[in-house]
């Protein structure tokens, strides 16, 4: 059988690429197709397999390539299939569904989130903007929504990575999604748990990007003088980087060896966005380090609180995007920390190992084409 996959880009290797890996897993002769693709960056993590980019795979387009999504429906258009391949598997939160099929192959989309900027969330991307630039950005998000639905019926089954997602997907697209949650790395469970009681601070990780809310943890920090560490790179780091006081440090771009060293010498995650559902918090929990995040979206997939038995919990939540709600949270857990059980966070999480995944999503693949071959 011979099998395409189309990502929207390989630009930075987080939760999206990372699901990618892991079905190629299952399809190693695979080829890959996407609209920008930054080796350099990215590292050699696809170096087996045949990559096709679009025309628009340039450093400039790859620098700026956020700030491109008028062009996106062109990009993907550019992106021609250059084999007869019998199953197209798209890894969607971008235009990848997009892709032209021109013979009869079976088309499955695992989808992280129809296109936040245009379902959903745009007023969020909108209000991170100039406003001078707002009206221009507005109508180039209702273009791009407008072309999204074209492709919607591209696709013969969608398969959602949350129900959070799959309702999503019901409610925008009008179409059922199975669920199949993305794959935690098994390597991640090989660590020994850290058993101390010395920890100082609390962590941040992932993309510094508006909707993430990362303002609103330097506000929160800047308030209360407890320790934050903030990992990651995004267009909102400079900035908030600069209103931060000393109690607050931002590490950037950091290498897997110590990323865990920090991970593991924390207090807790903080998890301030809403997100479709979020692999960072069960990377911690692989850890044995407990959760405090805003109570919406995928995190209610993941978190656990269970107030009665602590030690049966993962986290805990927050109800409102504001300081007050977060130092609320981070109150309740100064008088619970020690109640938590990092074996019990670790179990949790092994539910979302790897292996589940490739075996859900093998089962699913084969059953969807047995009956429609």
């Amino acid at each position: 059988m011979k099998v395409a996959i189309i990502h929207y880009w390989f630009i930075t290797r987080r939760g999206g690429e990372k699901v990618v890996e892991s079905i190629l897993k299952l399809y190693p002769q695979a080829d890959i197709y996407t609209l920008f693709y930054d080796k350099n960056n990215y590292g050699d993590f696809l170096n087996d397999h045949e990559i096709f980019t679009s025309k628009y795979n340039t450093p400039f387009f790859r620098k700026h390539y956020q700030k491109f999504f008028p062009l996106y429906p062109k990009a993907i258009d550019s992106l021609t299939l250059k084999k007869d391949y019998d199953l197209i598997i798209s890894s969607e939160s971008g235009p990848a569904k997009g892709i032209k099929i021109t013979n009869n192959a079976k088309h499955i989309c695992y989808i992280h989130s129809p296109m936040r900027y245009c379902w959903g969330f745009t007023n969020e991307y909108l209000n991170s903007m100039s406003p001078l630039l707002r009206p221009f950005a507005n109508f180039f998000f209702k273009k791009l929504k407008k072309w999204d639905k074209t492709t919607v019926d591209n696709v013969d089954l969608y398969i959602a990575n949350s129900v959070n997602v799959a309702k999503r997907v019901k409610k925008f697209y009008n179409r059922k999604a199975q669920v199949i949650y993305p794959p935690i790395e098994s390597s991640l469970f090989d660590t020994p748990l850290l058993e101390t009681n010395s920890k100082e601070y609390f962590l941040s990780f992932g993309a510094i990007t508006p909707y993430k809310k990362i303002d609103l943890l330097v506000d929160c920090f800047n308030k209360n003088r407890e320790k934050l560490i903030v990992i990651g790179n995004g267009s909102e780091k400079d900035r908030l980087e600069k209103k931060s006081n000393k109690n607050i440090q931002f590490k950037g771009f950091l290498e897997d060896s110590e990323l865990q060293y920090y991970i593991q010498n924390s207090r807790g995650l903080l998890f301030p966005g809403e997100e479709d559902f979020g692999m960072i918090p069960l990377e911690v929990m692989t850890q044995g380090i407990p959760i405090i995040a805003y109570k919406k979206g995928g995190a209610l997939e993941t978190v656990v609180e269970n107030k009665k038995i602590i030690s049966k919990s993962s986290g805990i939540f927050f109800k409102e995007q504001n300081v007050f709600s977060l130092q609320k949270a981070l109150d309740y857990f100064f008088t619970i920390e020690d109640k938590f059980d990092p074996q019990w966070i670790r179990n949790h999480s092994k539910g979302f190992e790897e292996k589940v995944f490739l075996e859900n999503f093998k089962t699913q693949v084969n059953n969807f084409l047995t009956k429609n071959n």
